[in-house]
């Protein structure tokens, strides 16, 4: 387990020194997560009003309208996210090959893909909008189910969107694309990406630590300016470290894809690292 985890490490660091090249890349999960604020901001009001003329309505009987909003919801938010996350992969796929890109670069890639990113964004709203009726009306066992099935869907769909990048298939095909490239190279084995998801998520509980207790010794103060002084550098610091964990996870998927395209990595990765951590089952 310790040398699962050390290789994941390992991996994390390669993908940090392409980040280090273009630390530009990090525009992309910004203005992802910005966009997705607003969404949510133009969607919230109406759906919180909706919520509050069917507080005696039953779960089995929520009307067609509720769907209807929940699923544009997804829709709507999945597409922002798609679109910002191929212009992510396509702008790391450009870097590990050894071109020069930019963040039109990478935009220019997901307007060229955009009708596929929406086809894409509308299968996955749809596989949302399931699993959470499924939650609603199994109880626990619904939500166990969901779980499970979300896991499932997620494992499957980890290479779409560096494949909507790269090349001109339709997002079913993806899909598709995905599953077989996935049981190509290393099936079911995601250490890399849930290495770095412990890694930050432990990132993240320190961080959070260290920003309460700074609030909290700036509230004894009592003095405002170090009040609001604490609060942003906390904000801030959050919000740097998701930055680069959304980074770095784009990163990452582009590379897995291309060296289960090619057989290669390119820069800032160990390609014998790779082969070590994601080896076929086979």
């Amino acid at each position: 387990m310790a040398g699962k985890f050390a290789r994941s490490w390992n991996l994390m660091k390669a993908s940090a020194a392409v980040l280090r090249s273009d630390k530009a890349l990090m525009m992309f999960p910004l203005l992802s997560g910005l966009c997705c604020l607003l969404v949510a901001a133009s969607f919230i009001i109406p759906i919180a009003v909706a919520a509050a003329g069917m507080e005696h309505v039953s779960r089995d009987t929520l009307p067609i309208g509720w769907y209807v909003a929940t699923f544009a919801f997804y829709l709507v938010q999945y597409f922002v996210i798609i679109f910002f996350n191929t212009a992510l992969a396509g702008a790391a796929l450009q870097r590990l090959r050894g071109k020069p890109t930019s963040l039109s670069a990478g935009f220019d890639i997901a307007k060229s893909r955009i009708g596929a990113i929406f086809g894409y964004a509308l299968i996955a709203a749809t596989v949302g909008l399931l699993l959470r009726a499924l939650q609603e009306r199994l109880g626990f066992v619904g939500r166990l189910v969901a779980g499970l099935l979300g896991l499932a869907w997620t494992v499957a769909t980890f290479l779409v969107v560096p494949v909507l990048a790269n090349e001109k298939i339709g997002p079913m095909e993806a899909v598709q694309r995905s599953v077989e490239l996935l049981k190509r190279t290393w099936g079911e084995n995601l250490i890399g990406n849930a290495g770095i998801g412990v890694v930050f998520g432990l990132l993240t509980f320190v961080a959070i630590v260290i920003a309460g207790a700074l609030v909290v010794g700036a509230l004894t103060t009592e003095s405002m300016p170090l009040i609001i002084a604490a609060i942003a550098v906390a904000v801030i610091g959050l919000t740097l470290l998701a930055l680069v964990q959304a980074s770095l996870q784009g990163i990452y998927s582009a590379a897995l894809y291309q060296y289960a395209e090619e057989g290669t990595v390119g820069g800032g990765f160990d390609q014998a690292l790779l082969e070590k951590a994601f080896r076929s089952k086979d």
